[in-house]
Protein backbone atom coordinates (compact mmCIF):
# COMPACT_ATOMS: atom_id res chain seq x y z
CA UNK A 1 0.00 0.00 0.00
CA UNK A 2 1.17 3.25 -1.11
CA UNK A 3 1.73 5.95 2.34
CA UNK A 4 1.42 9.11 2.47
CA UNK A 5 3.11 11.74 4.85
CA UNK A 6 0.59 14.03 6.87
CA UNK A 7 -0.09 16.16 10.16
CA UNK A 8 -3.00 15.32 12.71
CA UNK A 9 -4.95 18.52 12.79
CA UNK A 10 -7.38 17.58 15.09
CA UNK A 11 -8.64 14.43 16.45
CA UNK A 12 -12.17 13.77 17.95
CA UNK A 13 -13.92 10.15 19.04
CA UNK A 14 -12.06 8.18 16.99
CA UNK A 15 -11.15 9.89 13.78
CA UNK A 16 -8.28 11.56 12.92
CA UNK A 17 -8.25 14.41 10.80
CA UNK A 18 -4.79 14.53 8.72
CA UNK A 19 -3.15 17.46 6.89
CA UNK A 20 -1.62 15.91 3.48
CA UNK A 21 -0.06 17.85 1.12
CA UNK A 22 -3.09 18.03 -1.09
CA UNK A 23 -5.87 17.80 1.24
CA UNK A 24 -7.53 16.87 4.50
CA UNK A 25 -8.47 13.31 5.21
CA UNK A 26 -10.57 11.55 7.63
CA UNK A 27 -9.03 8.94 9.00
CA UNK A 28 -9.02 5.75 11.52
CA UNK A 29 -6.17 4.24 13.56
CA UNK A 30 -4.89 0.88 13.46
CA UNK A 31 -5.84 -1.13 16.35
CA UNK A 32 -1.62 -0.78 17.39
CA UNK A 33 -2.04 2.91 18.15
CA UNK A 34 -4.64 3.05 20.69
CA UNK A 35 -4.00 4.90 24.27
CA UNK A 36 -3.05 2.76 26.81
CA UNK A 37 -2.22 3.61 30.27
CA UNK A 38 1.56 4.11 29.23
CA UNK A 39 1.32 5.89 26.34
CA UNK A 40 -0.67 9.17 24.66
CA UNK A 41 -1.53 7.44 21.55
CA UNK A 42 -1.61 9.49 18.17
CA UNK A 43 -2.58 13.34 18.94
CA UNK A 44 -3.08 16.39 17.34
CA UNK A 45 0.51 17.82 15.82
CA UNK A 46 1.97 14.37 15.43
CA UNK A 47 3.31 13.15 12.17
CA UNK A 48 2.08 9.96 10.56
CA UNK A 49 2.18 8.24 7.76
CA UNK A 50 -1.57 6.95 5.90
CA UNK A 51 -2.84 4.79 3.61
CA UNK A 52 -5.81 4.94 1.35
CA UNK A 53 -8.88 3.38 1.69
CA UNK A 54 -10.91 3.04 -1.66
CA UNK A 55 -13.66 5.50 -0.23
CA UNK A 56 -11.31 8.39 -0.02
CA UNK A 57 -10.96 7.88 3.68
CA UNK A 58 -7.62 6.81 5.29
CA UNK A 59 -5.98 4.93 8.43
CA UNK A 60 -2.73 5.53 10.25
CA UNK A 61 -0.27 3.20 9.38
CA UNK A 62 2.72 5.09 11.13
CA UNK A 63 3.62 7.48 14.03
CA UNK A 64 6.80 9.51 13.21
CA UNK A 65 9.13 10.41 15.72
CA UNK A 66 8.11 13.57 17.86
CA UNK A 67 10.28 16.18 18.77
CA UNK A 68 7.77 17.17 21.65
CA UNK A 69 4.67 16.48 23.30
CA UNK A 70 2.84 19.12 25.42
CA UNK A 71 1.19 17.42 28.12
CA UNK A 72 -1.52 19.17 28.81
CA UNK A 73 -3.46 19.13 26.80
CA UNK A 74 -1.76 16.75 24.58
CA UNK A 75 -0.28 18.26 21.23
CA UNK A 76 2.95 17.21 19.95
CA UNK A 77 5.49 18.83 18.03
CA UNK A 78 4.58 22.13 19.54
CA UNK A 79 7.52 24.40 19.21
CA UNK A 80 6.41 27.58 20.94
CA UNK A 81 3.24 27.86 24.32
CA UNK A 82 2.10 31.62 24.08
CA UNK A 83 0.70 32.14 27.33
CA UNK A 84 -1.80 34.55 26.84
CA UNK A 85 -3.25 36.76 30.13
CA UNK A 86 -4.99 40.05 30.36
CA UNK A 87 -3.55 42.95 31.91
CA UNK A 88 -6.79 43.63 33.30
CA UNK A 89 -10.70 42.37 33.31
CA UNK A 90 -9.89 40.07 34.23
CA UNK A 91 -6.93 40.84 36.40
CA UNK A 92 -3.49 38.98 35.78
CA UNK A 93 -3.18 36.23 38.53
CA UNK A 94 0.58 35.86 38.62
CA UNK A 95 0.22 32.62 40.68
CA UNK A 96 -2.05 31.03 37.63
CA UNK A 97 0.78 32.48 35.31
CA UNK A 98 3.38 30.43 37.29
CA UNK A 99 1.51 27.17 37.13
CA UNK A 100 1.52 27.85 33.20
CA UNK A 101 4.98 28.31 33.07
CA UNK A 102 5.84 25.16 34.99
CA UNK A 103 3.53 23.28 33.24
CA UNK A 104 5.23 24.71 29.90
CA UNK A 105 9.16 23.79 31.53
CA UNK A 106 7.71 20.68 32.58
CA UNK A 107 6.80 19.58 28.87
CA UNK A 108 9.93 20.88 27.34
CA UNK A 109 8.98 23.18 25.13
CA UNK A 110 11.69 24.97 22.77
CA UNK A 111 10.22 28.37 23.21
CA UNK A 112 7.77 29.83 25.75
CA UNK A 113 6.43 33.36 25.93
CA UNK A 114 4.06 35.59 27.97
CA UNK A 115 1.43 37.53 25.81
CA UNK A 116 -0.46 40.56 27.94
CA UNK A 117 -3.58 41.61 26.14
CA UNK A 118 -6.09 44.38 27.40
CA UNK A 119 -2.88 46.47 27.85
CA UNK A 120 -4.98 49.58 26.78
CA UNK A 121 -7.30 49.10 30.11
CA UNK A 122 -4.39 48.80 32.62
CA UNK A 123 -3.58 51.96 34.80
CA UNK A 124 -0.48 51.14 35.92
CA UNK A 125 3.03 51.25 33.91
CA UNK A 126 3.03 48.74 31.20
CA UNK A 127 6.02 48.49 31.02
CA UNK A 128 7.21 47.58 34.45
CA UNK A 129 4.22 44.49 34.45
CA UNK A 130 5.53 40.87 34.11
CA UNK A 131 9.39 42.63 34.19
CA UNK A 132 10.22 40.04 36.83
CA UNK A 133 9.72 37.39 34.24
CA UNK A 134 11.33 38.72 31.81
CA UNK A 135 13.98 39.05 33.67
CA UNK A 136 13.45 35.08 34.25
CA UNK A 137 14.01 34.55 30.77
CA UNK A 138 10.88 34.81 29.49
CA UNK A 139 10.08 37.05 26.67
CA UNK A 140 7.11 39.37 26.91
CA UNK A 141 4.85 40.56 24.82
CA UNK A 142 2.62 43.59 25.08
CA UNK A 143 -0.58 43.44 23.23
CA UNK A 144 -4.04 44.82 22.32
CA UNK A 145 -6.33 43.03 20.04
CA UNK A 146 -9.05 45.67 20.55
CA UNK A 147 -7.04 48.84 19.51
CA UNK A 148 -4.40 46.48 17.24
CA UNK A 149 -1.47 47.54 19.75
CA UNK A 150 1.70 45.32 19.64
CA UNK A 151 0.22 42.90 16.81
CA UNK A 152 3.10 42.89 14.51
CA UNK A 153 5.63 41.47 16.67
CA UNK A 154 3.21 39.06 17.95
CA UNK A 155 3.16 38.27 14.26
CA UNK A 156 6.68 37.85 13.86
CA UNK A 157 6.51 35.89 17.09
CA UNK A 158 4.37 33.18 15.72
CA UNK A 159 5.98 32.87 12.02
CA UNK A 160 7.02 29.33 11.27
CA UNK A 161 6.40 28.03 14.30
CA UNK A 162 3.32 25.60 15.72
CA UNK A 163 2.47 27.64 18.75
CA UNK A 164 -0.10 26.63 21.68
CA UNK A 165 -1.74 29.87 22.64
CA UNK A 166 -2.63 28.98 26.75
CA UNK A 167 -4.10 31.11 29.12
CA UNK A 168 -7.40 31.09 31.23
CA UNK A 169 -10.76 32.18 29.94
CA UNK A 170 -11.60 35.96 29.13
CA UNK A 171 -8.04 37.02 28.10
CA UNK A 172 -8.77 37.49 24.53
CA UNK A 173 -7.17 34.71 22.69
CA UNK A 174 -9.89 34.76 20.21
CA UNK A 175 -10.07 38.46 20.21
CA UNK A 176 -6.03 37.91 19.36
CA UNK A 177 -6.52 35.38 16.65
CA UNK A 178 -9.06 37.65 14.63
CA UNK A 179 -6.80 40.56 15.37
CA UNK A 180 -3.63 38.49 13.62
CA UNK A 181 -5.67 36.94 10.88
CA UNK A 182 -9.68 37.14 10.12
CA UNK A 183 -9.19 33.76 8.38
CA UNK A 184 -7.97 32.10 11.64
CA UNK A 185 -11.78 32.02 12.48
CA UNK A 186 -13.00 31.05 9.47
CA UNK A 187 -10.12 28.11 9.37
CA UNK A 188 -11.68 26.87 12.64
CA UNK A 189 -15.11 27.11 11.36
CA UNK A 190 -14.35 24.85 8.26
CA UNK A 191 -12.29 22.38 10.06
CA UNK A 192 -15.50 21.99 12.25
CA UNK A 193 -18.53 21.96 9.48
CA UNK A 194 -16.40 19.03 8.28
CA UNK A 195 -16.52 16.98 11.37
CA UNK A 196 -20.05 18.59 11.73
CA UNK A 197 -18.90 19.75 15.29
CA UNK A 198 -19.76 23.36 16.66
CA UNK A 199 -16.86 25.28 17.62
CA UNK A 200 -17.87 26.48 21.38
CA UNK A 201 -18.92 23.04 21.90
CA UNK A 202 -15.27 21.34 21.34
CA UNK A 203 -13.39 20.41 23.67
CA UNK A 204 -10.33 19.55 21.78
CA UNK A 205 -7.04 20.77 20.25
CA UNK A 206 -6.58 22.03 16.63
CA UNK A 207 -4.21 22.72 14.86
CA UNK A 208 -4.83 26.10 12.18
CA UNK A 209 -1.99 26.75 9.31
CA UNK A 210 -0.83 30.30 10.36
CA UNK A 211 2.43 32.33 9.17
CA UNK A 212 4.43 28.84 7.42
CA UNK A 213 3.26 27.41 10.95
CA UNK A 214 0.13 26.63 12.94
CA UNK A 215 -1.43 28.11 15.79
CA UNK A 216 -3.06 25.37 17.65
CA UNK A 217 -6.28 26.82 19.59
CA UNK A 218 -6.67 24.80 22.73
CA UNK A 219 -10.03 24.77 25.09
CA UNK A 220 -9.64 23.96 28.37
CA UNK A 221 -6.25 24.27 28.61
CA UNK A 222 -6.61 26.06 31.50
CA UNK A 223 -7.99 23.05 33.70
CA UNK A 224 -3.78 21.70 34.39
CA UNK A 225 -2.84 18.99 36.63
CA UNK A 226 1.02 19.39 37.90
CA UNK A 227 0.51 16.43 40.61
CA UNK A 228 2.48 14.46 38.24
CA UNK A 229 5.93 16.27 38.24
CA UNK A 230 8.37 15.04 40.56
CA UNK A 231 9.13 17.54 43.57
CA UNK A 232 12.79 17.06 43.05
CA UNK A 233 12.10 18.44 39.70
CA UNK A 234 10.29 21.48 40.48
CA UNK A 235 13.01 24.19 41.11
CA UNK A 236 14.56 22.88 38.00
CA UNK A 237 11.52 24.79 36.26
CA UNK A 238 12.65 27.94 37.37
CA UNK A 239 15.14 29.33 34.98
CA UNK A 240 16.59 31.77 37.47
CA UNK A 241 16.82 29.02 40.06
CA UNK A 242 18.94 26.77 38.04
CA UNK A 243 22.26 28.77 38.46
CA UNK A 244 21.89 28.46 42.41
CA UNK A 245 21.12 24.65 42.41
CA UNK A 246 23.81 22.28 43.38
CA UNK A 247 24.35 25.28 46.01
CA UNK A 248 23.08 23.68 48.90
CA UNK A 249 23.64 22.32 52.16
CA UNK A 250 21.64 19.10 51.57
CA UNK A 251 21.39 16.76 48.69
CA UNK A 252 17.92 16.73 47.54
CA UNK A 253 17.07 20.30 49.06
CA UNK A 254 13.03 21.07 49.19
CA UNK A 255 14.41 24.53 49.22
CA UNK A 256 11.82 25.41 51.46
CA UNK A 257 12.84 24.78 55.02
CA UNK A 258 16.72 23.74 55.12
CA UNK A 259 19.44 25.74 56.23
CA UNK A 260 21.86 26.88 53.57
CA UNK A 261 20.21 26.67 50.69
CA UNK A 262 21.30 27.97 47.73
CA UNK A 263 18.29 29.31 46.11
CA UNK A 264 17.03 31.27 49.45
CA UNK A 265 20.66 32.72 50.09
CA UNK A 266 20.12 34.29 46.93
CA UNK A 267 16.51 35.32 47.15
CA UNK A 268 17.72 36.95 50.59
CA UNK A 269 20.40 38.45 48.30
CA UNK A 270 17.49 40.25 46.08
CA UNK A 271 18.91 37.82 43.28
CA UNK A 272 15.57 36.19 43.19
CA UNK A 273 12.18 37.79 42.92
CA UNK A 274 10.10 37.04 45.99
CA UNK A 275 6.75 36.72 43.51
CA UNK A 276 8.36 33.60 42.06
CA UNK A 277 10.07 32.50 44.92
CA UNK A 278 6.38 32.22 46.39
CA UNK A 279 4.78 30.66 43.47
CA UNK A 280 7.42 27.94 43.73
CA UNK A 281 6.81 27.44 47.48
CA UNK A 282 2.75 27.64 46.85
CA UNK A 283 3.23 25.08 43.62
CA UNK A 284 5.77 22.45 45.60
CA UNK A 285 2.82 22.24 48.58
CA UNK A 286 -0.11 21.72 46.12
CA UNK A 287 2.33 19.05 44.27
CA UNK A 288 3.08 17.64 47.48
CA UNK A 289 -0.33 17.53 49.07
CA UNK A 290 -1.52 15.74 45.57
CA UNK A 291 0.79 12.91 45.78
CA UNK A 292 0.11 12.11 49.11
CA UNK A 293 -3.53 12.07 48.20
CA UNK A 294 -2.37 9.45 45.27
CA UNK A 295 -0.58 7.31 47.64
CA UNK A 296 -3.04 7.30 50.39
CA UNK A 297 -5.48 6.12 47.27
CA UNK A 298 -3.07 3.38 46.45
CA UNK A 299 -2.45 2.27 49.76
CA UNK A 300 -5.81 1.18 50.40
Amino acid sequence: MHLEEGRVIKAYNSFFYVQTEGELVTCKLRGKFKKTRKSQGVVPGDRVMIGRLPDGTGVVEEQLPRASLLRRPAVANVTQVMLTFAAAQPDLHPLLLNRFLVLAEWSGLPHIQICVNKVDLYDGDIVSLLDIYEQAGYPVLRVSAKKKQGLAELQRALAGETTVFAGPSGVGKSSLLNALDEGLSLATGQVSDKIKRGRHTTRVAELLPYEQGFIVDTPGFSAMELGEIPLENLAGYFPEFRPYLGQCRFTPCSHTHEPDCGIKEALAEAKLSSERYDAYRTIYKEIQEAQEVKRKKEYK
